[in-house]
C-alpha cells in the first residue's frame, strides 16, 4: 500500500507584502513621531490615485485640519505646462565641427602620404631608439556637479498629475493648518519613501510657510 504524499510549493515560498512592510517601518517611525499641541502632526496616506494629509493632535487625539485630492477645490485640478529651458547655442553648431565630422579620409595614391608618422615613444613618455620624448597629456579633474535642492529634483517630474496634484494638497493642508494657528509640525511620512508625490506634498506645505 502507496501514500500519496503532496508539497505545497506556495507554502514554502515567502510572499513579500509591500503594505505590510510599510506598516512595520511606520509603526518604527511612530515611536519617536508624536505630535502635541504646540506641534501637531503631519500625517501622509497615499493610494494608488489619490493622496491625503492630516495635521493631527496626538495629546487629544483631534484633527486639526485635513485636505485630499478628493477634495472639491482640486477636483478640476490640470498641471500648468512648464516652458523647457533652452540654452543659448544649444541649436547652433559650427560650419567647421560640421565639416569636421563629416569629412572622410582620402582615397586612392595620395593615402599613403596622408597616414600619421610611425609612434616614436613607448608607454609612459619614455623615448625609443631614434625618437624624441613627448610630454605626458594631462586630462582635466573631474568636477562634481552642486547638490540639488528636491524642488530642483522634483522638476522632471512635476508635470505628471499626480505630483503636481499632491503639491496642491500640501499647499491647500497647510493653509488650512495656518488658519488654526498652526505654523511648525512633526512630518510623518507613514512609512513611505520621501519621493514622488509625498515630496511633493511635503514642498508645497513648505511653500506656504508651514515649518517642519
Amino acid at each position: 500500500m502507496y501514500t500519496k504524499v503532496v508539497f505545497r510549493v506556495d507554502a514554502m515560498i515567502k510572499q513579500f507584502n509591500s503594505n505590510k512592510a510599510r506598516l512595520r517601518r511606520h509603526q518604527r517611525m511612530r515611536r519617536r513621531l508624536i505630535g502635541s499641541q504646540a506641534r501637531p502632526r503631519l500625517n501622509i496616506f497615499r493610494s494608488g490615485y489619490h493622496i491625503y494629509a492630516q495635521v493631527i493632535d496626538d495629546t487629544t487625539g483631534r484633527t486639526l485640519a485635513s485636505a485630499s485630492s478628493l477634495d472639491e477645490n482640486l477636483r478640476d485640478f490640470k498641471p500648468a505646462e512648464e516652458a523647457k529651458p533652452q540654452t543659448e547655442g544649444a541649436d547652433q553648431v559650427s560650419e567647421s565641427a560640421v565639416d569636421a565630422a563629416t569629412e572622410t579620409p582620402a582615397r586612392g595614391k595620395g593615402a599613403k602620404a596622408e597616414k600619421a608618422a610611425p609612434k616614436s615613444q613607448a608607454k609612459g613618455g619614455q623615448q625609443q631608439k631614434g625618437g624624441v620624448a613627448q610630454p605626458k597629456t594631462v586630462l582635466p579633474a573631474a568636477q562634481k556637479g552642486t547638490a540639488k535642492t528636491q524642488v530642483e529634483a522634483l522638476a522632471a517630474i512635476a508635470s505628471n498629475r499626480k505630483v503636481a496634484l499632491a503639491r496642491e494638497v500640501g499647499k491647500l493642508v497647510a493653509q488650512r493648518a495656518k488658519e488654526q494657528g498652526v505654523k511648525q509640525v512633526v512630518f510623518d511620512r507613514g512609512g513611505y519613501a520621501y519621493h514622488g508625490r509625498v515630496a511633493a506634498l511635503a514642498e508645497g506645505a513648505r511653500e506656504v510657510g508651514l515649518d517642519f
